[in-house]
């Protein structure tokens, strides 16, 4: 047999308001009687109440009662924990992951504003850019000084300029197959 309400608020030493918000919010639940089971209740109270929360006889007691939770959100906790952890998810454990997330966005907000981080996309923009530079200076080159190499060895400024022009398409196609992103 269960507890009324106000039954359960004498014995969890808090407001019969605070156990109906605790229903109402789906933190306890409640027997198809109407009556709440005083074991069933207090161990969800204690899996899904902020301890810093909870006054009187039961502000300091924990609990290792948890509730099963979506794989999503225990995988999304034990990333932010590193990998620390079960199959369970409390509410410290989720508080932890939290104040954990926090502290790593405050750690890259620290090294974005003392200049440590470049923005990805204008990184790649300026790579994209200087390379393309780089690649037209390179396809300019033949025409200006073939007539030169040419009238110096003798042969067809015609043919050399083709010469040469082969031979740097060939040397940037090179280098356009080298992969910068591996950390080599």
């Amino acid at each position: 047999m269960g507890m009324s309400r106000r039954a359960y608020a004498r014995h969890r030493g808090v407001s019969d308001m605070a156990v109906r918000k605790a229903i109402t919010s789906g933190r306890i639940t409640v027997e198809p009687d109407g009556t709440l089971d005083p074991v069933k209740a207090d161990k969800l109270w204690a899996a899904q109440t902020d301890p810093s929360k909870q006054r009187g006889k039961h502000a300091r007691r924990s609990s290792g009662a948890t509730t099963p939770v979506p794989k999503s959100a225990i995988r999304a906790v034990d990333e932010a924990l590193g990998g620390i952890g079960g199959a369970e998810i409390s509410f410290m454990r989720a508080r932890m992951a939290n104040e954990v997330l926090k502290a790593q966005t405050a750690k890259v907000r620290l090294r974005k504003m003392k200049g440590e981080l470049v923005d990805r996309a204008r990184a790649i923009s300026a790579a994209f850019d200087l390379g393309r530079r780089e690649r037209d200076v390179w396809m300019n080159w033949p025409p200006r000084v073939a007539a030169d190499m040419a009238a110096k060895l003798g042969v067809d400024a015609h043919a050399m300029e083709h010469v040469l022009e082969r031979y740097i398409r060939q040397h940037l196609a090179e280098l356009a197959g080298v992969d910068l992103s591996s950390d080599q």
